[in-house]
């Protein structure tokens, strides 16, 4: 994103872009919440919890699905958000043509190849997510489903491994409690 001076406002736009994008998505937790919820825990973990200050990473955060989950171009990204933002959420969005054990797959392959602020993206990601699966987890899930995804998630951050050892360690704390499951 172009360094217009003026940070807040470019997060602010992005926000507001994921917001209307995700406008008619729901989570699959039993309350389905909405989904935009989930884009800005991310910032809020890169933000509050990692003192993660730049604007393209925040940013990235708070788009890291509009690609992948709705009709969003990589195009739309660069014109709207510059082509560093657009960089990092392409590098963290998944092929939908491809099968998804394959998808899985492939982001524990690329996690230690990414940028640096894209796996600042997928960690805050991974987190969010454990803290859902453990707070309200999806209606249907099991607890080996469960299971399985705290398991592939260790697997896609330890790819992840000295990009933030306190957002790491914060990871680490959520993926003890996964025997919370048994």
């Amino acid at each position: 994103m172009e360094d217009t001076g003026k940070p807040l406002g470019a997060f602010a736009k992005a926000v507001a872009f994921a917001a209307d994008k995700h406008r008619n998505q729901r989570r699959k937790d039993a309350e389905a919440s909405p989904y935009i919820n989930h884009p800005i825990a991310l910032a809020n973990v890169l933000a509050n919890e990692g003192g993660v200050g730049d604007v393209t990473v925040l940013c990235a955060a708070v788009l890291h699905d509009t690609i992948e989950d709705t009709e969003t171009t990589a195009d739309e990204l660069r014109a709207l958000f510059g082509p560093k933002v657009a960089s990092v959420v392409m590098k963290v969005t998944d092929d939908k043509s491809l099968e998804k054990s394959l998808r899985k797959q492939r982001q524990v392959e690329h996690a230690p190849h990414i940028s640096t602020e894209a796996k600042l993206v997928k960690l805050a990601d991974r987190i969010s997510n454990l803290r859902d699966i453990l707070a309200s987890p999806p209606a249907d899930w099991s607890a080996e489903r469960k299971q399985a995804y705290f398991e592939w998630a260790a697997r896609v951050v330890a790819g992840l491994r000295g990009v933030h050892p306190g957002l790491e360690s914060v990871f680490d704390g959520l993926y003890a409690r996964r025997s919370e499951f048994a």
